[in-house]
């Protein structure tokens, strides 16, 4: 186990002429800059995607501007309402001047920010251009994309682990050794995470704690050679690595995980159902939840709460399959559909019976992406309402992507 983690914070964060000179949007044709005289809306409308109106920003302004004392005077009153703009319309103000800039690292706006109702979700995507990380964020409320550049991550062979409550998980191989960082993408301050115990390559999750400020990485028990590697837990409470239960013999038939009320949960072939690890606890249990008939494919889903959700494909033959959404019953351990996706949205999704998809969750909402497509389509389990993701495909075939809660005040610490 190392005896300290990485961290780069001095100098991380990125100037505001930087930053906004990242802040651009996309299209078709890829990023483009628009100067400050020519700042207006563009309607664009990708193939096969609903219309998006997108903002683009200016220049940044002399970083020597000086604001009169009788406004300073009111910075209190100042920081209550500029805690309640959207985080990427604040990326406008860092370029007034240095005072400006200087709020989002003021104790007050962090308070007064962590207090006020979440932007929203977003989608945060992530890729690599020539080796170079690249991240763009969608934000559903304002249906506009945001460039974040990404260049204060060191150079490992990384990929995308996850995000919640305002931090990103990424995990990858520094070399030959096995490593965990976790992120903040708005503040550009990141950490790598002490050693496992067993430290070789895993499956991970993260959860945020935004009661206590802290974060939990989960490291699923696995398979190294003929060794059972147990369960992992890193608590940024106490900056280290605990070692719990080794999951009992399972045949895992899909790699993705999910998490919700403290639990979380992985399909299994054999036994066939659901293995369970409670996170208080620190112990597996099986849970027998057959799956559907003739399903193809499953996804587990988080939903708010203890809503879990599976989603997959039903039918052997292109033109009798469908997609599928249902919940788990935890009263009576089976599945109950509550949902299917129009077949015109199907049909646009995966044109061949073949094609690949990926599916993830937040607050009962549920995100398709297509690998070949290049689409998302959402999905809202409260209002039952299908939507294509606006703006721009996604960036690359091998596009990561997740949801994302941009937060100023989540710490990496």
């Amino acid at each position: 186990m190392a005896a300290a983690a990485e961290s780069s914070e001095s100098g991380s964060r990125l100037s505001s002429s930087e930053l906004m000179k990242d802040e651009t949007f996309c299209n078709e044709e890829g990023s483009r800059n628009t100067s400050p005289s020519r700042q207006k809306v563009v309607k664009t409308k990708p193939r096969g995607l609903d219309e998006e109106t997108v903002g683009t920003f200016g220049k940044a302004a002399h970083p020597d501007v000086q604001m009169e004392d009788s406004i300073w005077a009111m910075l209190p009153e100042l920081l209550k309402i500029l805690a309640r703009v959207p985080p990427f319309m604040i990326f406008r103000l860092r370029s007034v001047c240095k005072r400006w800039n200087s709020i989002l690292q003021d104790n007050s706006f962090l308070k007064f920010h962590s207090e006020v109702p979440s932007h929203g979700p977003c989608l945060l995507t992530f890729w690599k251009n020539s080796q170079t990380p690249q991240c763009s964020v969608f934000s559903l409320p304002l249906k506009t994309w945001y460039r974040i550049p990404f260049s204060f991550l060191p150079q490992w062979a990384f990929w995308l682990v996850g995000s919640s409550g305002g931090l990103v998980c990424f995990s990858g191989l520094d070399g030959l050794i096995f490593k965990a960082l976790v992120c903040n993408p708005l503040t550009q301050t990141w950490r790598t995470l002490p050693s496992m115990h067993y430290n070789q390559q895993r499956q991970l999750i993260m959860v945020v704690d935004r009661t206590d400020k802290s974060f939990k990485v989960i490291a699923t028990s696995d398979i190294y050679g003929d060794k059972s590697l147990p369960t992992e837990v890193y608590d940024s409470k106490i900056d280290k690595w605990t070692v719990h239960q080794i999951m009992p013999a399972v045949n895992l038939c899909s790699s993705k995980m999910a998490y919700c009320d403290s639990r979380l949960y992985l399909e299994t072939l054999s036994p066939l159902g659901l293995m369970m690890y409670r996170l208080d606890s620190g112990y597996w249990e099986h849970i027998p939840a057959k799956f559907p008939r003739s399903l193809l494919d499953g996804y587990l889903v988080a939903g708010t709460q203890k809503r879990l959700f599976l989603v997959g494909r039903i039918g052997l033959y292109s033109t009798l399959q469908s997609m599928r959404i249902w919940e788990l019953d935890h009263a009576k351990i089976t599945w109950v559909e509550i949902s299917r996706m129009p077949p015109k949205y199907f049909r646009a999704l995966l044109r061949l019976s073949a094609e690949r998809f990926e599916c993830f969750g937040q607050d009962n909402l549920i995100c398709f992406t297509s690998w070949n497509q290049g689409k998302g389509l959402i999905f809202d389990v409260d209002k039952k309402v299908w939507s294509w993701i606006a703006g721009c495909a996604l960036q690359s075939y091998n596009s990561q992507v997740c949801f994302y809660e941009p937060r100023f005040d989540a710490s990496v610490h």
